[in-house]
């Protein structure tokens, strides 16, 4: 790893923690009450988790989506558009839990590491269904949060650290967390072969981050006059983004790993630079 990549990791690490500061409840099974859970986390991190300290946008969101009478939750909105419109997908690049266990996982050695294949375009816009159909849909059609009940890796996750802490949570253990599990040893197994594949593919949280990327504070910048188009930039993305055509593109979770390829400095990943 190079310095800046370090440094990223040691973010991502730090974030996980802060995430799970209650790791006491790693080994008693017993879920943080304090007040701390009424504040959203920027990343995926489920509510239910032993040693969360916060509660999961995603999950707040589809909880207030689920009441009856629907509330309208600006506090949630509110969170997303400003993490959005000050980090974007640098959020999933620096400080999403769950993004830092693909990452572990993807640093496992495997004979071979996947970077793209046929349908990989068409798969990445199954996040924006996801978040359409699972997370906002519930609004107007039910009360049943789909996402969280029926896909979340982390609330799948999060039942399997609660269930090895407390026997008592065992024989509630289903069929549908069955499902969920499976679902969640396919995403591990994948991390293997492929770079983050339920950013890519599945996350509606990085969905949300990435319709801000155009706009947020923290972006890419390129300097047309310093670009030779050596194609390095493209080649040490593991995104898969072309960042000389797309820079902010949707796709990109900001971990600078084309600033640090490109030999000319023509990428800048971070805040604006004082003029």
């Amino acid at each position: 790893m190079k310095m800046d990549d370090r440094k990223r990791f040691s973010i991502q690490a730090v974030s996980t923690l802060l995430h799970n500061a209650n790791l006491k409840g790693f080994f008693t099974g017993r879920i943080w009450q304090g007040a701390s859970k009424g504040v959203c986390v920027p990343g995926l991190n489920c509510y239910s988790c032993p040693g969360a300290v916060g509660a999961c946008p995603i999950g707040s969101l589809q909880s207030f989506l689920g009441s009856r009478p629907v509330r309208i939750p600006y506090y949630i909105v509110g969170l997303l558009v400003f993490f959005g419109a000050l980090l974007g997908r640098a959020v999933c690049g620096f400080l999403c839990p769950f993004g830092f266990l693909q990452e572990l996982l993807h640093r496992i050695p495997f004979p071979k590491k996947i970077k793209g294949f046929r349908g990989d375009g068409v798969l990445r816009r199954l996040k924006y269904v996801i978040l359409a159909l699972l997370v906002v849909l519930p609004l107007f059609f039910a009360l049943t949060p789909f996402f969280c009940k029926y896909l979340c890796p982390a609330g799948t996750l999060a039942g399997v650290l609660l269930a090895l802490a407390d026997k008592a949570v065992r024989p509630l253990l289903g069929g549908l967390f069955a499902w969920k599990a499976a679902l969640l040893v396919a995403i591990a197994a994948l991390s293997l072969l492929i770079w983050r594949p339920f950013c890519k593919y599945l996350c509606p949280l990085g969905a949300v981050y990435g319709l801000f990327n155009r706009f947020a504070l923290f972006r890419g910048e390129l300097d047309a006059d310093k670009c030779v188009r050596c194609g390095k930039c493209a080649s040490a993305c593991r995104m898969g983004v072309e960042p000389t055509a797309h820079v902010n593109s949707a796709e990109c979770i900001r971990c600078g790993d084309c600033a640090r390829a490109c030999p000319t400095g023509a990428i800048r990943m971070g805040f604006p630079r004082k003029k």
